[in-house]
């Protein structure tokens, strides 16, 4: 990434305790796990590719 941006928004709990979960099960810090699916969604990397 060039340029960084940090926001803050708000999540519903049991969504954020789902990425949590999933973020530990795919070895990646919460954050990794945010940007690895929003990546994926946009269509840049497919799921499967290697994590950020």
């Amino acid at each position: 990434m060039d340029h960084e941006v940090r926001i803050t928004f708000r999540l519903p709990a049991d969504l954020h305790a789902w990425l949590v979960a999933e973020a530990k099960r795919a070895h990646r810090s919460l954050n990794s796990e945010i940007l690895h699916r929003l990546e994926a969604g946009r269509g840049d990397i497919s799921a499967d590719k290697e994590s950020p």
